[in-house]
């Protein structure tokens, strides 16, 4: 399961030339970028390293500041964090007073350590194809991987800001670090560039990742395409002929073109639910792409965040976080009665049995919860973390082909097989008959609540927000009920009202100093 080759840091040195030859040395302490493409084994050292840079450090965080995916969480005010008050770019996200010199260094973090990823991953696709005596399938496949990471760095970018600068070569020279913005569109195309090259030309494997090494496959590169379409077919871009794009990469993926995907089945007892058996283990039929980790190399920080502060000392951890604690309004998408995901330990918990009896606490995540490093020590975890299962990809193809192709039978089941396992005592055809009639867009609402309770995990709820331009209400006297209104002009749960510009993050004016060719902030900072 885990990677193969060891990861080293390349930091290509720009050599200065002298006009005699007799004074031109290789250094012996570093790698020039034609020494260190000089091997295999170089190939893939420049590829493994954006297994753990980049867009995949959005997923990583301090036990107090949670990850940058639960910050652009917050945006919704449907999310929390106990150490907000010394964590002052939550309060800024949660309460939208967030701007250019305010959240300065926390959003120079995310941005400067996506554009890392980004040159990383130039540096690997410039360079790789020179490579000697490197067989033609490998440096396909290693260039398939190098291209499915640049462009998730930038659906990363683009989505949290924007216009960016668009940088596809190596930086070689102090005359190439300013660069101007490019369109939003432009940096969407050149991520759809690189996905179907990942998916068409690449040979990556159709393996589950957990049989490929851990490695990026075609079902991997097929998610995020899809999930790029349908963004793409939303706001800024609207372009609408995009569902149907979205709608074939995603029902291509769910017919088994690029691997067989299933949905997690319930066992026998609640123990053994789905979520439960995703829990324990790492192989799953339903993780297409996942973060990995491993205990000692690279510890999961998610299980400090199953328990609030108080409960720290229950574990084996020395700090705990209620770092991305579901506000109530949050907790109302949910039926409780009828829903498994909302039943305690399936995707929270809010009790925990010690010695001196039970202890009730705020609702926090469970699916993140690791029995061993909690309880039995040592206080590592190697439980990897998911960023896209099939649940995304049916959720993806239920809406794209209801907006392209109208509510179909096969739009309704694949909204009732996730649904339909939520939903465990009506099941897939009892959730199919409340489906039956709907108008396109009631029908697509639906397609955005289950959005809500199964990808909770995987952080989709605000870039739904920005694509959708709609904010979900819930009612606390009829919990699962969720109705759709306008975001720009809504106030959030904390009191905080949307504008336009909140749609969009600011550029750090560090950044702005540092290059001037960004011209100006984001509209309205």
């Amino acid at each position: 399961m885990k990677l193969r080759y060891i990861v080293i840091l390349l930091f290509p040195a720009v050599l200065i030339s002298s006009c005699d030859d007799f004074l031109k040395e290789e250094p012996l302490d570093e790698f020039s970028v034609d020494q260190y493409f000089s091997d295999p084994d170089h190939a893939y050292s420049a590829v493994n390293g954006l297994y753990r840079s980049g867009a995949t450090t959005m997923y990583e965080g301090g036990v107090y500041s949670g990850t940058p995916m639960m910050f652009v969480q917050y945006m919704t005010g449907l999310f929390d964090n106990e150490y907000r008050g010394q964590e002052v770019h939550i309060q800024r996200a949660q309460q939208l007073t967030l701007d250019g010199l305010n959240t300065a260094g926390y959003i120079d973090n995310i941005w400067s350590n996506l554009y890392q990823g980004v040159s990383r991953a130039n540096n690997a696709i410039t360079n790789i194809p020179n490579v000697p005596d490197l067989p033609g399938d490998e440096r396909d496949r290693l260039l398939g991987e190098a291209r499915f990471f640049r462009a998730l760095s930038y659906f990363q970018l683009v989505r949290m800001f924007g216009p960016v600068p668009l940088v596809t070569e190596p930086v070689t020279s102090l005359d190439d670090i300013y660069k101007e913005r490019s369109s939003v569109e432009d940096v969407y195309n050149l991520i759809v560039e690189d996905l179907r090259f990942g998916l068409e030309q690449a040979g990556l494997s159709t393996a589950h990742m957990s049989d490929n090494e851990s490695r990026i496959t075609q079902g991997a590169v097929a998610v995020l395409l899809a999930d790029v379409y349908l963004t793409m077919a939303g706001f800024p871009l609207q372009q609408t002929e995009r569902y149907a794009d979205a709608a074939t990469i995603a029902r291509n993926l769910i017919n088994g073109q690029y691997g067989a995907y299933a949905l997690e089945q319930h066992g026998a007892t609640p123990a053994e639910s789905a979520y439960n058996k995703i829990r324990r283990s790492d192989v799953s039929p339903e993780y297409i792409y996942y973060r990995e980790y491993e205990a000692g190399i690279s510890n999961s920080p998610y299980p400090r965040w199953t328990y609030p502060v108080a409960l720290v000392k229950e574990t084996q951890y020395d700090i705990t976080n209620g770092a991305y604690q579901p506000e109530p309004e949050l907790l109302n998408v949910y039926d409780p009665d009828d829903d498994l995901r909302m039943q305690n330990k399936q995707f929270f918990h809010w009790s925990l049995d010690t010695p001196n009896g039970e202890v009730n606490f705020q609702i926090t995540p469970y699916i993140w919860h690791d029995d061993a490093a909690l309880f039995a020590g040592p206080a590592t975890s190697s439980k990897d973390v998911a960023i896209y299962t099939y649940p995304d990809a049916l959720l993806i193809a239920a809406e794209a082909i209801a907006q392209s192709e109208g509510v179909t039978p096969e739009a309704i089941n694949y909204l009732a097989q996730v649904r339909g396992r939520g939903y465990w005592e009506l099941g897939v055809a009892g959730v199919e008959s409340t489906l039956n009639g709907l108008s396109v867009q009631d029908f697509v609402e639906e397609v955005w609540t289950e959005r809500i309770r199964e990808l909770i995990f995987e952080f989709r709820t605000w870039f739904d927000i920005q694509r959708t331009r709609k904010y979900p209400v819930t009612d606390e006297n009829n919990p699962g009920e969720v109705t759709y209104v306008d975001v720009v002009g809504h106030t959030n749960p904390l009191g905080s009202t949307y504008a336009e510009r909140h749609l969009l993050f600011p550029i750090s004016e560090n950044e702005r100093q540092r290059n001037p060719a960004l011209g100006e902030n984001n509209p309205g900072y």
